[in-house]
């Protein structure tokens, strides 16, 4: 073939080969955007309670365990009750005494045989016999360490033998049918919450809804952020991270675009390629507001129905001839 002829036809299919067929994406100016805020929490038990015994003494048994599921009233542990029992004991037989000769005083008195005097004092004997053996009763009671509420057993101190004071810490249980979020909560963010009203979490990846049960007075001594508890109707395990899902709208022009069509330039600024009008790839710098999974939030110099490069400086390079893929 004649070489002049050779050089024609490359120079005529130079152009054709040297552009690039890219993906667009159309600019949409907003004045506002929406963003999705996840501030992080702790699960914990709605309830949660340190038990011990109301009166000192020796440790005779304890019948649950760390990790224990229990019920209301469930006998969770005991003292040594020989001495408590013989003062119950003692104070039902007088109990019993002291109603009988009541009893019988007030008959004698509708036969006038008694004086006032006298069935006033079998009165007030009886009385004080039903105190005492009232008071035993709570002694009784307070050798045993009975569950609140339906819960799980989450600490055991203490075992068998140990000689204890009254109050001291022998099991913790927590609640195992309810838990709570509480999220430390910007004020700014505040404003356009309710209590009552519901709101998404995310909890082991997974998506949930709880009420914002309360808030906390007042923040924390130099904090900008107040506590809200959130509580679930479900149980979770107490220690797991729990994020809140705000939307929250922010003032701002600018648009959306694809996340890799942008790439970094000086002093802050960020660029991207768009398509002119004779198909080429143009660089636009534009500021970065917002970044959001695979898009981010810019302003800048874009105008709505500009045509973005998607890959960016990946792509193309400026002043490339480029063609729309689609």
């Amino acid at each position: 073939m004649n070489k002049t002829l050779i050089i024609v036809l490359a120079c005529l299919t130079l152009p054709v080969s040297a552009e690039k067929y890219v993906d667009l994406y159309r600019v949409n100016i907003v004045d506002e955007y929406t963003l999705k805020k996840m501030l992080p929490g702790k699960i914990v038990p709605k309830r949660q309670s340190i038990l011990g015994f109301e009166a000192a003494g020796k440790v005779k048994g304890i019948h649950v365990d760390i990790g224990d599921n229990v019920a209301k009233d469930d006998l969770l542990a005991e003292l040594e009750d020989l001495e408590a029992h013989a003062l119950f004991n003692e104070a039902a037989a007088n109990l019993s005494m002291r109603k009988k000769m009541f009893a019988r005083a007030r008959s004698l008195d509708n036969e006038n045989v008694v004086s006032q005097q006298q069935l006033e004092n079998t009165e007030s004997q009886f009385l004080i016999a039903k105190a005492q053996h009232a008071r035993a009763s709570i002694k009784l009671q307070q050798t045993k360490i009975r569950a609140p509420y339906d819960g799980i057993i989450q600490s055991r101190f203490l075992d068998e033998g140990s000689i204890v004071n009254a109050g001291a810490a022998l099991v913790e249980i927590i609640d195992n049918e309810y838990v709570e979020a509480r999220i430390a909560i910007p004020r700014s963010l505040l404003e356009a919450m309710q209590i009552g009203e519901k709101y998404q979490f995310t909890i082991n990846a997974k998506g949930f809804e709880a009420d914002l049960a309360r808030l906390a007075p007042m923040p924390a001594r130099g904090s900008n952020h107040r506590l809200a508890i959130f509580e679930f109707s479900r149980f979770f395990n107490p220690g797991a991270t729990a994020r809140l899902i705000l939307e929250v709208t922010e003032s701002k022009r600018g648009a959306w675009v694809p996340l890799n069509s942008i790439s970094q330039a000086e002093q802050g600024l960020w660029t991207v390629f768009t398509l002119s009008s004779e198909n080429l790839a143009q660089k636009d710098l534009v500021e970065l507001i917002h970044i959001e999974n695979n898009r981010a939030f810019v302003s800048g110099t874009l105008q709505s129905g500009d045509r973005v490069i998607v890959g960016g400086a990946s792509k193309v390079a400026d002043d490339q001839a480029v063609r729309d893929s689609q």
